[in-house]
């Protein structure tokens, strides 16, 4: 791949054209390595001639490295995945057969800020057993800012992106939402869903658009302030499903 088509892959219409995504930096090359994954390649500056790897190793000049990476230091090393071995654009309602029978979802509705999903996905990843599900109108899960926050995790947690809100009753037997009415989410009843829905950081989930089924639960808290980081909701939501 040329340079410039490396460098459009900083933008989502060509990451949506080409079927890939770019990562950067040695920890993230090193989570590539550990997969299953196919389709790769690796670009490397001189001074990382010697990575070993099983995908195809191309050498690009400092001077091409810098033109291609976001960071103010490059580290020199490169590689493009395709986007298509993490994720799957579901519109069917039909329930996915690969999802393993004793594997949560969590559903995020409209999430827009990278940071927050690279956080959740990164916990998701630490629990394990557990597959992220985004609605249509979320934050590309391939933005380079997701890719840095999420530390490899985005390669060890099922993804499937356009989820319609709708699919939801119709493919899980059971599903809960964070709400503040709700009952404690410590109660032992959280435990039975299969399926949690979280909302925009700003709007929440559309109360109309979810189905009368839908558990609500609250994590409760001093009252001090109006609501809790997306990201933070998450991560005590999952550790208290996983205990």
């Amino acid at each position: 791949m040329k340079i410039d088509h490396l460098r459009k892959l900083h933008q989502k219409k060509y990451r949506q054209e080409s079927g890939l995504f770019l990562i950067e930096g040695e920890h993230l090359l090193l989570e590539l390595e550990r997969t299953a994954l196919d389709g790769c390649t690796i670009y490397v500056t001189e001074r990382h001639k010697a990575w070993q790897s099983r995908f195809p190793v191309k050498l690009i000049s400092e001077r091409q490295m810098a033109q291609t990476s976001e960071t103010r230091s490059p580290q020199g090393l490169l590689a493009t995945v395709p986007t298509d071995a993490l994720s799957r654009s579901t519109l069917a309602l039909t329930s996915d057969s690969d999802a393993k029978a004793t594997e949560r979802c969590i559903y995020l509705y409209e999430v827009q800020d990278p940071g927050n999903l690279g956080t959740i996905l990164r916990t998701l990843a630490w629990f394990g057993n557990w597959r992220c599900l985004l609605s249509p109108n979320s934050v590309d899960p391939f933005n380079s800012k997701v890719i840095r926050s999420s530390m490899g995790a985005i390669f060890h947690v099922p993804l499937e992106l356009g989820v319609p809100l709708e699919a939801i009753e119709q493919r899980f037997s059971s599903v809960a939402t964070l709400d503040m009415n709700g009952k404690p989410l410590t109660e032992a009843a959280s435990q039975t869903h299969d399926c949690l829905v979280f909302g925009n950081e700003a709007r929440g989930v559309p109360q109309q658009a979810l189905p009368d089924s839908v558990a609500p639960y609250t994590i409760p808290g001093s009252g001090l302030i109006e609501s809790l980081n997306l990201a933070s909701a998450v991560n005590m939501a999952v550790y208290e499903l996983s205990r």
